[in-house]
């Protein structure tokens, strides 16, 4: 469990700082998601949920 905190804090911490370095950038990549079609963003989400996984798994064996 103190694993999956630890996970969290990391993911809130890069997305924290991509903001507050970039925000200009950050607004305009989010304005661009609505040109994505749901397939497309889905697909997406699942390869790189598959691609952590993965990650995780090799790390933790």
């Amino acid at each position: 469990m103190k694993e999956l905190i630890i996970a969290f804090g990391l993911f809130l911490f890069i997305e924290g700082i991509l903001y507050a370095l970039f925000p200009s950038k950050m607004k305009n990549m989010l304005s661009k998601l609505n040109e994505v079609n749901d397939s497309q963003l889905r697909t997406g989400g699942l390869v790189f949920a598959v691609i952590g996984f993965l990650i995780i798994w090799y790390l933790k064996s």
